[in-house]
Order: C-alpha cells, then structure tokens, then sequence
C-alpha cells in the first residue's frame, strides 16, 4: 500500500516499479465508473471497485499495488486484512516527499488540489508516519522525493525478503560456481550445433559448467514424451572436444541405467578427455516407466539406494591408483585394472534429498549433495546432512552442498510474468511464480549470494524452463555477476 499526499509520486514510482495490471488506483477507478480521475461524486463506487479488484488478486496470491493516498487509517487496516486473510505480506511504502515538491507538482495538474487540501494532507501524512510503524506491517519501507527501487521490488509474487540469518551456522562464503542444467534439447535440425551454441554461450558468459539431466524419456516436468533427450555422456564427449572451460557432467545418473564399472570407465574417460573436468551426478532413479520401456530392472527404493552406495564405492576402487584387488563394505572386485584413469578425481555428487538413507549416503561417501534451493526446505535437509556426518564420524566441510535452483528469468517484470504465463500450464500463476522464484536477474543474484552466505552452496546448478538457445544463456548470464 501506498501512503503520502497528492504529489509525492506514488502513482509515477508505481509505474516505474510494477505492471499496469499490478497497480489498482482510486484516481483510476474513478475515471472507470464516473467522468474523470477527480468525479469525487464517483468516489464510492470506485473504492468499491478497489476492494473487489484487491480481493480477487489477494485471492490469487497475485502482487497488488494500492495506489490511494493512503492516508486514512481504516482503509489501511482494511486493505491490511485483505492480505492477511490471503497469506501475503504486506508492505507498506511511505512518500517522504517535502510539501514544497508535491505544491509544484501539484501547481501543473489541470485540476490542481486545493491549497488548503493539501495542507491537510501532509498534516494527516504526518500522522499515518508515526502510526504505520505500530500497524502491524511486513515491512516498511520509504521513498524520499524521487522515486528509487525498494529492494526486492524486481521479485514477482515472493515473499519479503528475510534479513541475513547466522541461525544455519555457516561462515561468509565466496560467490557460488554457477552451472548451466541443460534438461530440454529444442536442437532442431542441427542437434551438434544447437549443443555446440549452448556450450559456446555458457563458457563466454562465464558459467562454470554444463551439467546434462540423464533419462531415457524427456520427463512430463520439462516437456513432451517425445521430444528429443540425448545419452548425456556421448553428448559430454561432444562437448568436451570444444575449446571451453567448462566443467562437465550430469545431474544425475540413475545407478540402474549403467553398470557401477562402466559409470566408472565413461567418468574417467571424460575427464582425460576434457583435461580433468569431469563430475558425476548419481542418484538412485525414481521413474518407473523409462526403465520398464527400456527393458531395465527397476527394483524397490531399498534396493536401489543398495546400488547407489556400491556404485560409489566401485567409483572409488577403479579409480585409485594400482590393479590390486579390491574387499570393501559392499563391493569385491578381483582386480581394479581400470586405465585411463582419471586425470584428477572426478567430483560424486549424490542427487536426492530423501532423509534416511539418502543424505547419510552422502554424508558417508559423496564428495558433495544435491539439494533443493528452496532455503525452508533447504536449512532443513542441512541439518539432517550434518547429523549424518556426525553419525558417520565425517566433518560436514568434506560434502560440498550444491542445489538445483530452475528459475524464471525476465529481462523485466512484464516480460517475466509473460513467461509465467507462458510455462505454468494449470498451475496458479502465483504459485507457479513462487516454486520457480520468478523475477529479473537481480533477484536470483541476490539469492545465490544468500545461498552462499547463509547456507554454505558451494555450487548452483541453474536449468532454465524455457531454454531455447544462446540468447537465453545470455539472458540468464547477469545473475552470475556478484556485484
């Protein structure tokens, strides 16, 4: 809610700040259901009007900007409780602009508020001050003169942004490595060189590496069953013979697709061939149908995390140094004569955040984790991780946490709530704008520097929803800049 005198520049700053569509303002309404912006005989119908447009949106988790002045304190109690009974913060925004400002402003409208009027106004302004801090707002935030950007005011239907926290424990981070998820393949007819454009584009706009979903069938959460998903680690082969710097991998393999010593011999071979830029995700796969197409087994979850920790374990025996034989907790091998090895030690990444067996896994084995970026969701999965490696006898530090973070990215608040629009089929647009933290560049930078500081991620492994080719590489390239 917007709160000063006539001429502080609410309704300018609102425009600057927010879509049309987000923006409900009395003058407006009045113009809509009388004969201009100042029929104040049309005053009723038009607060009336406003009420129910902020209702509906509230309903809907939609942002709303009130654009009234704000300055009587039963219409900010109302409007306050709309939000409230719809779950959304609220916030007001105080126009602390001098009454010198708003009389010249207000001197070049073509009916200029009454002199008298707007005395009174700054008066009850005065008021409203004092009384909002006391109103029981999300936050309050305040505009002097001329308009400026509050904070966060780029995020699409978020929440309000919290304060920096220590209560997760983790010290200041760097900036985290950022690594281009590729999850749809719209390649064309030119599938090598649609690849090689992403790759090309990633490396220049400084990702840190490319990271390949690994399925047999592309999944319903990304696109259609038959659009094209190419055999990731052929593809990383591809990729690894152009001139980048970029990491490569998968995020991640299921244990069930590929033999534990084959998984082995692709890994190794991919870091000779890219000069030690391999990683490997590994989860324990979790899609039925693919494996039933494919003719693969797909046994029950226990089984499959059992694979999970002797595909690990194998990893690690092939890949140290010697041909010995090999009696570990799970795994024997007779020889461990596995060549080429690997030019460095490729990074294992345990995909999945299941909480009992997967996260100690991690804990136990894993160079690092793969969590949700969600931060609620993520402090917890934190907290069950360094239990686990507690339990294991491991320091917390040796498991690096990454998180897949599938963003949408607009160059501004049109163009991204276009893009929601866009992608969230039957999915409410607010929520939908929520799970996917939908806002411009400089929001989703400000995250992963929270992620970083506050919960430790080392890595963020970023998928775009509607990757489509280099010029949405680029388009996501400013969040990679800390500032």
């Amino acid at each position: 809610m917007l709160v000063g005198p006539s001429g502080s520049g609410k309704s300018t700053w609102a425009a600057q700040h927010y879509r049309q569509q987000e923006v409900v303002s009395s003058d407006a309404l009045r113009a809509v259901v009388g004969s201009g912006e100042f029929d104040l005989d049309a005053s009723a119908d038009a607060f009336a009007l406003l009420h129910q447009i902020v209702a509906g949106r509230a309903r809907r988790g939609l942002t709303v900007v009130v654009d009234t002045l704000g300055l009587d304190p039963d219409l900010r109690d109302r409007l306050r409780e709309q939000g409230r009974i719809a779950g959304l913060p609220c916030v007001a925004v105080l126009f602390e602009t001098p009454e010198s400002v708003s009389r010249q402003r207000n001197a070049t409208r073509d009916r200029p508020v009454p002199a008298r009027v707007l005395a009174q106004q700054h008066a009850a302004f005065a008021r409203a001050r004092e009384a909002v801090a006391d109103e029981g707002w999300d936050e309050v935030r305040v505009v002097v003169d001329s308009p400026a950007p509050a904070q966060g005011a780029d995020v699409v239907d978020g929440p309000v942004p919290r304060p920096a926290s220590e209560a997760h424990g983790v010290r200041q981070q760097a900036w985290p490595e950022v690594v281009l998820q590729v999850s749809r393949f719209p390649w064309g007819a030119d599938p090598a060189g649609w690849l090689r454009s992403i790759a090309v584009a990633a490396d220049e706009h400084g990702f840190a590496g490319i990271a390949l979903m690994d399925h047999l069938i592309q999944i319903p959460q990304v696109d259609r069953a038959w659009e094209p998903i190419p055999e990731p680690w052929v593809t990383l082969g591809m990729l690894a013979g152009l001139d980048t710097r970029l990491r490569l991998g998968t995020l991640v393999s299921p244990v069930t697709f590929r033999a534990p010593g084959i998984i082995a011999k692709t890994v190794a071979t991919l870091d000779v061939l890219s000069g030690g830029r391999a990683f490997v995700g590994l989860g324990a796969g979790w899609w039925e149908r693919e494996h039933q197409a494919f003719g693969l087994p797909f046994p029950p979850a226990a089984e499959r995390l059992d694979l999970l920790e002797s595909c690990i374990e194998t990893l690690h025996a092939l890949w140290d140094k010697g041909t010995k034989a090999y009696a570990g907790t799970r795994v024997t091998l007779p020889e461990t004569t596995a060549y080429p090895r690997p030019v460095g030690r490729p990074q294992v990444i345990v995909g999945g955040s299941g909480e009992r067996r997967t996260l100690r896994i991690a804990a136990a084995q894993a160079d690092a984790c793969n969590l949700p970026s969600n931060e609620d969701v993520l402090a917890h999965k934190l907290a069950v991780l360094r239990a686990h490696c507690a339990e294991v006898g491991r320091d917390p530090a040796e498991v690096a946490v990454t998180v897949l973070d599938l963003p949408v990215v607009g160059t501004d608040r049109d163009d991204t709530w276009r893009r929601v629009e866009r992608l969230r089929g039957r999915t409410a647009a607010a929520a939908f704008a929520r799970r996917h933290h939908a806002g411009e560049a400089r929001s989703h930078r400000d995250r992963y520097r929270r992620l970083a500081d506050e919960f430790g991620i080392k890595t963020v492994f970023v998928g775009l929803p509607d990757l489509a080719g280099p010029d949405d590489v680029a388009r996501l390239a400013p969040v990679l800049d800390p500032g």
